[in-house]
């Protein structure tokens, strides 16, 4: 086992799905199965695959997954699939630039002259020591807490002890990035921020009064169902909305219009229903919910 770097783009050439599969071709094979049960990060280069803006990627690594098996294409016999392990997926919480400063995070992607290699990051599926490895999901993992989120200041100490230094940021271990509760912990500040704290139903964005913010982030595919924790899984939604969406009383079609189980909606909420019907979506493409998971919802929760 091994980790590696597989590289994935917003328009993929390849039948991705990051969350669930890779797809690459013959070259790429001895790379990827010594990956086969451990952990991958996934890169995003600058060349999207978007006619429209080809060279808007981000150049950084984005989230984590493990790797459960290594298939061939039974369509084209010299590609392969790399299948990720039910669930595993993690968004990063702060997606992680190629290099930081002088560092770069993959110490072969840097010349001897210290300019960048481009023929190490022209590689798809390369592999990636675990000392960097640890280095990028250390980096992309750690949580800078908002004020709302911090603990309470200590009572005051009248001048005979020294100013404690406040705790601003929650740097895991690598093993903790796996447990439920610090996953929820990301998912929640990826989705929240994504949607930038408005439900994407009813466009409302409530803050209390310490700046919290009200709206809860859903999960499409739910997590019993092994859904991943990726944000083009998750949905911003109010507290009444989470509950209709998580009882299959309303669901997203391909195109994001909302679906509603006939009858079964409170009159009362039906104003709180955007006018064209449809769903409010993040700025950033890259965001939006994939219609794998939307689909899954569809077919599996909504009773309309």
């Amino acid at each position: 086992m091994a980790n590696a770097v597989f590289t994935t783009r917003l328009s993929p050439s390849y039948d991705d799905v990051p969350e669930e599969k890779y797809h690459f071709p013959k070259r790429y094979l001895a790379a990827a199965q010594a990956a086969v049960g451990d952990w991958i990060v996934y890169y995003e280069p600058r060349r999207t695959g978007d006619p429209r803006n080809p060279s808007s990627g981000r150049q950084s690594y984005f989230a984590m997954a493990r790797i459960s098996a290594v298939v061939p294409d039974s369509a084209a016999s010299d590609h392969y699939y790399a299948f990720v392990e039910s669930g595993s997926y993690i968004n990063f919480v702060t997606p992680v630039p190629f290099k930081d400063g002088e560092l770069f995070y993959e110490s072969r992607a840097q010349r001897e002259d210290g300019g960048t290699s481009k023929g190490w990051f022209g590689w798809s599926v390369r592999p990636l020591p675990e000392l960097e490895f640890d280095a990028i999901v250390q980096s992309g993992m750690a949580i800078e807490l908002r004020p709302y989120e911090r603990p309470s200041p200590p009572a005051p100490t009248y001048g005979f002890a020294e100013e404690a230094t406040p705790f601003e940021y929650e740097r895991p271990q690598v093993s903790s990035t796996i447990t439920r509760p610090f996953r929820d912990q990301a998912f929640r500040r990826v989705v929240r921020d994504a949607y930038d704290n408005r439900c994407a139903i009813s466009g409302l964005r409530l803050l209390n009064g310490g700046g919290r913010p009200e709206v809860q982030a859903a999960h499409i595919k739910a997590v019993e169902d092994k859904g991943p924790d990726s944000v083009r899984n998750g949905l911003a939604l109010s507290g009444t909305f989470r509950w209709l969406f998580d009882r299959g009383l309303i669901s997203v079609e391909k195109d994001f219009t909302i679906l509603k189980a006939e009858k079964q909606i409170p009159e009362e909420l039906l104003p709180l229903f955007p006018k064209d019907g449809r769903l409010r979506l993040p700025n950033d493409q890259r965001l939006w919910p994939h219609d794998v998971f939307l689909r899954h919802h569809r077919e599996t929760r909504f009773k309309g």
